[in-house]
C-alpha cells in the first residue's frame, strides 16, 4: 500500500490551496474542482477535512464524476490514464486538476463536460 493512501486529505489540502493561490487562483475554485471530481458538496468536503479522513476513505465514499476518465496528462512523471491502481489514479486525477487550475487553465476546460 502506498503511503499516500493513508495520508489525510486535510494534510494535503493546505498545500493545494497554497499552490493555486500562489498562481492567482482561489480556494473557492479549488473547492469547485474537488466537488466536480468527487460529487461531494462543500459541506461534505469540509466534513472530510475536519475528520482527518484518509485519501482511501475520501475516494471510497466519493461518486467520481463520469467525465473523470477524460482527465489525461502527466503527474509526477506518470501518465494518469495508464495508472492501474484505481485509488492511485483517482488521487492523480485530483493532482492533475489542481495542476491545471494552478497553470491558469479556464474552469470550463478543467471541469470537463
Amino acid at each position: 500500500m502506498h503511503r499516500i493512501f493513508t495520508t489525510s486529505v486535510s494534510a494535503v489540502y493546505p498545500l493545494y490551496v497554497a499552490k493555486v493561490e500562489r498562481k492567482g487562483r482561489t480556494k473557492a475554485e479549488l473547492d469547485q474542482v474537488i466537488e466536480w471530481l468527487t460529487g461531494f458538496d462543500e459541506a461534505t468536503v469540509q466534513k472530510y477535512l475536519a475528520s482527518d479522513a484518509t485519501f482511501e476513505t475520501f475516494f471510497a465514499e466519493a461518486e467520481l464524476n463520469p467525465s473523470a476518465s477524460s482527465i489525461t496528462g502527466v503527474v509526477c512523471g506518470v501518465r494518469v490514464e495508464t495508472i492501474d491502481d484505481p485509488l492511485m489514479q483517482q488521487i492523480r486525477y485530483l493532482d492533475k486538476l489542481v495542476d491545471e487550475l494552478a497553470k491558469g487553465k479556464p474552469m470550463e476546460k478543467i471541469l470537463r463536460p
